[in-house]
């Protein structure tokens, strides 16, 4: 009996190892908790920060302008000259019309002679005039003449005043055009030294620093051509073009958070307006989207981005839903089940399939509305031979 006993005992020990060898081993997973708190869902895009206002100082005439002594980051008030303009000095002249303008001014230099030449003639027929009218009037006087012919005589010398009087005129308009023609062969000097041109002054149209100096040196520019740029760079303001289903989720006064801009801090803001018009542009991986700016002020205190500057690049991040107390999970714990939503959630050692209803989510976390609480632990990154009433333990 006793042998019998012994060997019934090692064949039962001999069974349970066999069994235990052969016992499939729980699997190794990743645990995370559920946790409760506060759940964002944001909308990130890289941005850039501009002037809100920028203004351009152009030429507002044709002509040769100074040198620009203002450079970039120089602080400039209202009304102050920033540009100075000359006048744009004549064309050269070639032999051919350098000898027909002496020609012409040979023409007038005559045509001067000619007039001086009528001027006198009508000084010598007033003349003649007034003593004919002198003589007529004496010999009135005796009887011998009429009154009409004295009335005659009296007309006469008005004609021949009125004669000399346009020969005069026509001898002053003489000289201007031969002065006009000598002006044409005088040589001007580039240099305002001389005291001789005029200078015309563009002033700044507000107050600010020279965000760009587009003409730096001296040149001839044309009416309408950029000069400088000038900005007040205390008022920036950031855009950020994002996709248009995402725009449409965002409201003007939605908080905003900037971050990697140079600074320690992640400065606020929030968005003012997003822009009417969409626009089409090609992603890096050659897709067109369509996108949209959103307009975003900074309403972190100025010291602390005052370091910031016009085109500086900002991510941001715009907080489409927040919700405060929020239980969140892993997005990596989500797989789907048919419409929903399902997770493992550890217990007793072995994975038990849940089915939820997620609310929303973020590229992180997710928030669950209900089926789970508080510090329940669930498995992240699941196997996908996974299956529920698997023996698991952590990794």
């Amino acid at each position: 009996m006793k042998r019998k006993i012994w060997i019934g005992i090692v064949s039962l020990l001999a069974l349970a190892l066999l069994g235990w060898a052969f016992m499939p081993t729980p699997a190794e997973v990743e645990i995370a908790t559920v946790t409760q708190g506060r759940f964002e869902r944001s909308v990130q895009e890289d941005g850039k920060t501009r002037l809100r206002d920028r203004y351009v100082v152009s030429a507002p005439l044709a002509g040769r302008v100074a040198r620009i002594l203002l450079k970039q980051g120089d602080t400039v008030v209202r009304d102050a000259a920033v540009a100075t303009f000359w006048p744009v000095a004549p064309a050269l002249l070639d032999e051919r019309t350098r000898a027909e303008q002496s020609a012409r001014i040979g023409a007038m230099q005559a045509s001067v002679a000619r007039a001086q030449a009528n001027a006198e003639r009508a000084g010598a027929a007033l003349d003649q005039a007034r003593a004919d009218l002198k003589r007529s009037e004496a010999l009135a006087q005796q009887g011998f003449v009429s009154p009409n012919q004295n009335e005659t005589g009296r007309l006469n010398v008005r004609l021949r005043e009125k004669e000399l009087e346009s020969a005069r005129q026509e001898e002053v308009a003489t000289r201007h055009e031969l002065e006009q023609s000598r002006v044409a062969l005088r040589q001007f000097s580039q240099s305002p030294r001389d005291g001789l041109q005029r200078t015309y002054e563009v002033r700044a149209p507000v107050s600010g620093k020279v965000l760009k100096v587009l003409q730096q040196s001296e040149g001839i520019v044309m009416a309408g051509t950029p000069i400088m740029e000038l900005g007040d760079p205390r008022q920036l303001e950031v855009v950020v073009d994002i996709l248009t289903e995402e725009a449409a989720q965002i409201k003007p006064g939605t908080a905003v958070q900037l971050s990697n801009w140079g600074g320690p801090d992640v400065l606020e803001g929030q968005v003012r307006l997003i822009e009417p018009a969409a626009f089409t542009k090609v992603s890096a991986l050659g897709v067109e989207e369509q996108r949209v700016n959103a307009v975003i002020d900074i309403t972190s205190p100025p010291e602390k981005w005052h370091t910031l500057g016009d085109g500086f690049k900002v991510d941001v991040r715009v907080l489409v839903q927040v919700v405060e107390n929020a239980v969140k999970i892993p997005v990596s714990a989500l797989f789907p089940v048919g419409a929903r939503s399902g997770l493992f959630v550890l217990a007793n050692g072995r994975a038990r399939l849940q089915e939820i209803e997620v609310t929303a989510r973020n590229g992180v976390e997710a928030w669950v509305k209900s089926g789970l609480t508080k510090d329940t632990q669930v498995i992240v990154y699941p196997d996908t031979k996974l299956k529920d009433g698997d023996r698991v333990k952590a990794r």
